[in-house]
Order: structure tokens, then sequence, then C-alpha cells
């Protein structure tokens, strides 16, 4: 909101419902899943109650535009916009479209994709293909740039690097594929360092493995670009902000897709990188598969670092850049063909 030339930022607060379903979860476990049932059917009433709070404040503040990121909270402040005939702009990081985005999608004045067009159901004619939303401190990867990164984190210049990370919170099932073929990758690659980022609270899972100055399992990175930038090699999950992240950087990049996430999306990311072999994937059943699984694909990238040059510069070229600022200008021209109705 501006007020003149001062700009003023506000936290306001709604009831938002969300609908709890589980990919791959068959129609009789829904149906004896009396505890999700419950819980949906009380969040119905907070999502009306919500519905209610958002067109309050959409009313009192009277936006030019509204911007939803996706997420249950979107739904309320999407019907709200669009009973109050405020234009609203989507914006979706995955290739599978989120169910909040949607529930609203139909009265959406553009649909901002992070992926091209044609993964999305939205009309072709409102649909912008913009990329993925990335912070200012993730930029391309110079050996310099890498060479910076590696000093700053005590890890020798000229090392192998491998980055693990499975989130913010860690991925259980990369954590303990990890613990089988970490004391491996230390005895065949002497100048190898490996970062884990094993997610808040597991830092236990190292305490069968004898202590190596060449592991450093981190619980959470709070400046993960030069951890992501120090890397010759990264294992991720698939989630679309990390990727394009490592996009930018034009890392090599190991993909493990969760399988379980609500529709698949990581499956759909990870397929559609495949498919522009802008990177390795592994999926959770092929772990210990003799061609396919984790260790195999991981060494393969650590030993050709030509196999690594091409995947990071495959995967910097599929990324969008500055999407950051083609979302701005399409949210400030829908604004003003507000003011101009």
């Amino acid at each position: 909101m501006v007020e003149g030339s001062k700009t003023i930022d506000e936290i306001r607060t709604i009831y938002a419902g969300k609908f709890r379903r589980y990919h791959k979860e068959n129609w009789f476990n829904r149906i004896i899943d009396f505890r999700t049932i419950a819980l949906n059917i009380r969040d119905m009433f907070f999502m009306l109650i919500g519905i209610c709070q958002a067109i309050k404040i959409v009313r009192e503040l009277q936006p030019n535009v509204v911007f939803l990121k996706g997420g249950f909270v979107g739904v309320p402040v999407g019907l709200a916009s669009a009973l109050c005939k405020v234009p609203f702009v989507t914006h979706d990081s995955d290739a599978i479209p989120g169910l909040a985005n949607r529930m609203v999608s139909r009265w959406a004045s553009v649909h901002a994709t992070a992926m091209p067009a044609e993964y999305y159901s939205y009309p072709r004619e409102s649909t912008r293909y913009i990329g993925v939303l990335v912070g200012d401190d993730y930029r391309l990867v110079t050996k310099e740039l890498k060479d910076s990164y590696r000093q700053e984190l005590k890890i020798p210049v000229k090392s192998l690097v491998l980055l693990v990370t499975g989130g913010s919170i860690g991925a259980q099932r990369i954590n303990s594929e990890m613990m089988k073929i970490i004391p491996r990758l230390l005895l065949d690659y002497p100048n190898l360092y490996i970062i884990h980022q094993v997610g808040k609270g597991n830092l236990k899972i190292y305490r069968n493995i004898e202590k190596n100055n060449r592991v450093m399992p981190i619980e959470f990175m709070s400046s993960m670009y030069q951890y992501t930038g120090s890397a010759d090699v990264v294992i991720t999950r698939a989630g679309a902000n990390t990727l394009a992240e490592l996009g930018i950087q034009s890392k090599a990049c190991v993909v493990v897709p969760n399988p379980d996430l609500t529709g698949g999306h990581q499956l759909v990311n990870a397929d559609y990188l495949l498919q522009n072999h802008s990177v390795k994937v592994v999926q959770e059943s092929e772990f210990e598969h003799p061609t396919k699984g984790l260790d195999t694909t991981v060494r393969q990238l650590l030993d050709y670092d030509n196999i690594r040059e091409v995947l990071g510069k495959e995967l910097r070229s599929l990324t969008k850049k500055k999407a950051a600022q083609e979302l701005a200008k399409i949210i400030i021209n829908t604004a003003k063909d507000n003011d101009a109705i």
C-alpha cells in the first residue's frame, strides 16, 4: 500500500482451510481416515470465515491488484478479490499447479507459471511463462566465485565437493541412503568433501559413522547459495525453487523426486528436466540399482567433469532468468489496466 511517496507494509491475518489429501492414497484409505475427514470438514468452516474476513480487508484496502503465490490461504483472498471485482495474478512454481490456484483460476487476470504454458490447463491467452522467483544471491558461479565460496567455508579449493540436501527439514530416505554410501565415497575419492544438510534434529544419523573432517553435516544452511555455489555435484529433491537456484548457478544435479507429495508435482518437475537432458534423476525405488542407483550416478558425475559441465550448462539454459522482474511488470501492468477501467 502506498501513501504519498511512502510505502507501508502491513500484515493481516485470516482463517484459511486446508484440504488434506495424499498422493497415491487409494479411495478406501481416504474413506476410513476419519481424522483427516474431520480436519477437512473443520477447515471448510475456516475457509468460509476466511472469505468473509478477506472481503472486509479487500474492501478496506481497495487494492489495485492482488498477487497470489499459492497455498491454501490464497483461496479466501482470491474469492474475495473476485467478489469485489479486484484483479489478481497467480504464480505457480511447479509443473503441476497447486490446488489453491486451480480453485480460483477462473477469475484470475494472469496466470504466471514456472514451466511452459502447455504444462497447465489455464487459458493460453492469460498464461505467462516467467520461471521461478530466485533471490539476488544466486548467480552464475564462475571458477573464481566457486573458489571464494570454498575459502569462506574453509574447504580446500582444489577438492571435489558433493552437496546433499533434502531441504530445510531434510529428507529421511536420502539421509538413510547417504549413510550407506558416504564411507565408500570417502575411501574411493581421497579429495572429496561432502556437505550434508540433514535437516533440523537429524545430526544423530551420523552417530554410527566415524568422524571425518571431510564431511560437514549441517542441520540448516543460512547462506545456502554459498554451499551450493561451492559444490561440484548436488544431490537434491525436485522442488522447483531449489532447482531454479541451482540452474542459475549452473550446477550439475542428481535429482531425487519425492514420490509422495500431493499431485506428484516433484515427479513431473524431475521428468521435465530429464527430458531436456539437464539433470540426472534417481528414483527412490532405484537407490541400490547396479547401474541407475544413487551411488553409481554420483560417481559418474564425480569422475567426469565434462558431464558435470554439460549438465550445468543445460540446466542454466533451461532456467528462466529475471523471473521476479517479469512478475513485477505483470503485476504493475494489471494494476494499471484496472485503473484505466
